[in-house]
């Protein structure tokens, strides 16, 4: 959105009554809430979707035969 769009929309913000910049203000609040939650959601799922998968499994067993030696290197184990 470009700065003249912007100061047009301030400028009619501008022209509202306290409480009805106070009330846009709360539902903008919880529109971004609202899409930050579903943001996260989808990133879980997503993650949920990776650990159950076969190849992926598969790919973190090897990972983990891959660099069994080097666990005796000081470091603990988690």
């Amino acid at each position: 959105m470009n700065s003249s769009t912007l100061s047009e929309i301030e400028d009619k913000i501008n022209q509202l009554s306290y409480d009805e910049q106070l009330g846009l203000i709360e539902r903008l609040a919880h529109r971004l809430r609202n899409s930050m939650m579903e943001e996260q959601n989808l990133i879980e799922s997503q993650l949920v979707a990776m650990a159950a998968d076969p190849e992926i499994r598969n790919e973190l067993r090897k990972i983990e035969q891959e660099f069994a030696p080097t666990e005796m290197d000081g470091l603990e184990k988690t």
